[in-house]
């Protein structure tokens, strides 16, 4: 025992430690492939273990475990329950990248939970009931909370389940999110209810982690709940024989076990949080007589810890989020969490948590309008480097230099004063429209449509194109270009001016329909300006210039038109223009040898004449276009008119970028 207590002890152990676990992370991360059983061949009836489901509108989501596991997007009336075994059969297929630059990659998230493949199944067959006694456990809490829950912040609280909460984007905005999650300080109340339970029982210690164990089985062990389980139980093993490490080595160990078992654990946000705050609030621990004080510190060191992390996945920080938390630690974790607690327990008191949530809420939105306070920065994994060596360094000298941390965030802040090349982005918004022109310096964004989901209007198909502007440190469109009024090239454009400062937006010539009407209400109470059959607009030292200005009786047809040259390069920008706008477009201007040509209404029949693509002679066309669209765009024959040029298309190539820089042009796809 004393041999093991020195080796505990000594420094060497955690250099090691620290230094394999960096190696450890650089290795894994770059040769991160999938390892699955699964092959194109798979049959489409499975048989597993219902681990966990969720309820969606007209779904249950299903995580199977079998030979692998497997996600199941379940449309049908068949009841289950977890643990139960059950057949399924039906479609099954990989789940997609991104298709819009820096934005959430679903097929990672699912790849780093091992899951490499989704069905979609409309049969299930009961092969045979759950008899565990844990999952039978799991399912009556969750049935008790279902049925008592009208706040969601019992799902929240007890099962770790956010999917109630209608305000968790607002948390997330002021930088409160992480009290939502099931953490260190939950299970350390947890642990206290527990140990001022069974305090009168010599095994009290062994009762919690018994407790803790049942508990972590029910919520599927997530990473912070992981992370601090084993903190605990290492931490109880070297009180009771006095090794005498400190919480930080404890912490290091608690690292090497986990990545050990599981190295996918380092792409798990709630875990990278739980570690790196942890590791902050350790690390600078300072002791205050005052509480106030004691709580403001704390804040300010878990936002200085967890800064960077937020700036790599979410691209923006809210400076005010430090006093929010003052605020909201203590009346989320002595107040709104014990009375959750409380409610599941007797119902009773789920009256006065509702009250006190829509008192919460209506705070929360006060708060939110303070968007000033957010600030977006992208980071890199260099910038987290050097970021975390300075801040370590800044805390090491109890914040004399903090200036260099303060000088390198605004170094970052005002990359794009460094950035001296065009880019030209084509998005993917599904069946819809959406441009983005980038000049040097981010001197000028030009905005050409927004894309727009008219079958679900409550889905904004923008918000990846928002992620990506913000990665991209944009925080003015300096001009947003309606080509014309149809859903699904304008239903995202109030999205869009809620979310970044608009100087000006351009609408296409023709009487103003509802959509377009509503869209002038908002800009009319925010002051922005805005111009309808407009001929030309500068863009940096460019123009774009309109070719459309002459009235139609559709709004199609009525779509503006726009040509630029940029750097030398040509670029055509159609809208929904179709044979008749072409026609009138070749009899006024001589236009040829076209580099990049967005080519009009989707690929479909009615625009893209033989005629005028023979006259453009483009060499790269771009069709804008939905997977599986039920119009059947691109039309065969539109894709025989443009066989000469090369054609990228956003069902099949996801995002289009061009760049152009040192009068070279560079074209990337963002594949799905």
């Amino acid at each position: 025992m004393q041999k093991l207590k020195k080796i505990l002890q000594s420094n060497y152990l955690y250099y090691f430690l620290f230094f394999f676990l960096l190696f450890f992370i650089i290795i894994f991360t770059i040769i991160n492939k999938k390892s699955t059983d699964f092959n194109n061949n798979i049959s489409n009836k499975m048989v597993g273990k219902v681990l966990d489901y969720t309820i969606e509108e007209d779904k249950k989501v299903i995580i199977l475990l079998g030979t692998n596991k497997i996600l199941v997007n379940y449309y049908g009336d068949e009841s289950f329950d977890y643990g139960d075994v059950i057949q399924v059969k039906g479609l099954i297929y990989e789940p997609s990248n991104n298709t819009v630059p820096n934005s959430f990659n679903y097929k990672k998230y699912l790849n780093n939970k091992n899951i490499f493949y989704i069905m979609k199944s409309s049969d299930i067959k009961m092969i045979s009931k759950n008899s565990n006694i844990l999952y039978k456990l799991k399912s009556i809490i969750i049935k008790r909370i279902n049925k008592i829950d009208t706040t969601g912040y019992i799902k929240t609280f007890i099962l770790g389940d956010k999917s109630s909460l209608s305000n968790y984007k607002n948390y997330q905005d002021l930088g409160v999110s992480h009290l939502f999650a099931i953490s260190g300080m939950h299970i350390g109340f947890f642990s206290f209810f527990i140990l001022k339970v069974f305090r009168r029982y010599k095994f009290k210690t062994i009762i919690l982690d018994f407790f803790l164990l049942i508990y972590g089985f029910i919520i599927l062990f997530p990473a912070s709940i992981l992370r601090t389980i084993v903190f605990l139980f290492l931490k109880q093993i070297n009180d009771k024989y006095n090794i005498n490490v400190s919480n930080i080595k404890i912490l290091l160990i608690t690292a090497f076990i986990l990545i050990t078992l599981n190295y996918k654990i380092i792409y798990d946000i709630s875990f990278i949080y739980s570690f790196v705050c942890v590791f902050g609030l350790l690390y600078s621990d300072h002791n205050f007589d005052n509480k106030l004080i004691s709580l403001l510190y704390s804040s300010f060191i878990a936002f200085l810890f967890s800064l960077p992390i937020n700036l790599f996945f979410f691209y923006k920080i809210n400076v005010g989020s430090i006093l929010f938390n003052i605020i909201y630690i203590p009346f989320i974790s002595f107040i709104i969490y014990p009375l959750s607690l409380l409610s599941f327990i007797i119902p009773f008191f789920n009256n006065i948590l509702s009250f006190l949530v829509i008192l919460l809420e209506y705070m929360t939105i006060l708060f939110s309008k303070l968007s000033f306070l957010n600030i977006h920065i992208s980071f890199n994994c260099l910038c987290i480097f050097i970021y975390y060596i300075l801040l370590l360094f800044v805390v090491y000298n109890n914040f004399k230099y903090l200036f260099l941390l303060l000088f390198f965030l605004f170094l970052i802040k005002f990359s794009w004063l460094f950035v001296v090349d065009y880019s030209i982005y084509f998005f993917d918004v599904g069946q819809g429209d959406s441009q983005l022109i980038i000049s040097p310096h981010n001197n000028d964004v030009v905005m050409i449509d927004t894309g727009g989901n008219i079958n679900n209007k409550e889905f904004h198909v923008s918000n990846n194109i928002i992620n990506f502007m913000y990665s991209k440190n944009i925080n003015v469109i300096s001009s947003l270009i309606i080509t014309h009024g149809d859903y699904d090239h304008m239903g995202e454009a109030i999205n869009l001016v809620n979310n970044f400062k608009v100087e000006k937006v351009i609408f296409n010539c023709g009487p103003y329909n509802d959509l377009e009407s509503e869209l002038i209400k908002v800009l009319d109470k925010k002051h922005i300006k805005y111009y309808s059959c407009i001929k030309e607009l500068n863009i940096d030292n460019n123009k774009l210039y309109f070719l459309q200005t002459k009235e139609y009786d559709n709004e199609n047809d009525n779509s503006n038109v726009i040509y630029t040259v940029l750097n030398g390069y040509k670029f055509m920008f159609m809208g929904d223009a179709g044979v008749t706008t072409e026609k009138e477009i070749m009899n006024k201007y001589n236009l040829s040898d076209i580099d990049v040509l967005k080519v009009g209404h989707h690929g479909s029949k009615t625009s893209s004449g033989k005629e005028f693509i023979d006259e453009i002679n483009p060499r790269n066309s771009i069709i804008s276009v939905g997977k599986n669209n039920r119009y059947g765009h691109p039309n065969k024959e539109v894709l025989n008119n443009l066989e000469q040029s090369k054609i990228f298309r956003t069902d099949q190539d996801g995002s289009i970028m061009f760049k152009i820089k040192n009068n070279k042009f560079k074209i990337e796809t963002c594949s799905p």
